[in-house]
């Protein structure tokens, strides 16, 4: 493990590593409340953390004196690309796909019809995981602006496509 913080005799080390602008002592260590903080997370900031403290000459805290926490960094998702495939022409079939680049964890998909009426779509036609819907045996009526909303914990991006058949 990496060492990010030692505090002893008064005096706060902070190691070399990517995190020593952006961490500190969330209150005086003196408090006895040694939480951390750690400015403008990143992606990579997930991971394992370990508190341990040592009490000099005290046998009896030995195994006792560590606390460990799991640190997950969500990521909101990136802006979508969505693409139309196949060709659409009356009587045909073509899938919307929609995907982003980025989130933590994996964003789900939901696609609808806004214009020129709301229409929301379930499976089998749409799959939440894949971003992908079908849409089959296309008529005029199916022409219109599709949206496809991409959304986990952290957040939430979309596009949207122009069918035109």
């Amino acid at each position: 493990p990496v060492q990010i913080l030692t505090y002893l005799d008064g005096v706060v080390k902070v190691e070399e590593t990517e995190l020593k602008p952006r961490v500190g002592f969330l209150y005086p260590v003196l408090t006895h409340n040694i939480s951390v903080l750690i400015n403008a997370t990143r992606e990579r900031d997930s991971g394992q953390y370990m508190c341990t403290v040592n009490v000099v000459d005290d046998v009896t805290s030995t195994g006792k004196n560590v606390g460990v926490i799991n640190l997950t960094v969500l990521v909101p998702p990136a802006a979508p690309a969505c693409q139309l495939h196949g060709n659409a022409v009356v009587g045909a079939n073509v899938t919307l796909s929609c995907a982003s680049k980025k989130g933590k964890p994996s964003p789900a998909y939901q696609w609808q019809r806004t214009a020129p009426t709301l229409q929301v779509f379930f499976p089998p036609a749409q799959d939440r995981v894949k971003g992908t819907l079908k849409l089959t045996n296309l008529s005029l009526d199916m022409s219109g602006l599709y949206v496809c909303v991409a959304e986990n914990r952290a957040g939430s991006a979309e596009c949207s496509i122009v069918l035109e058949v």
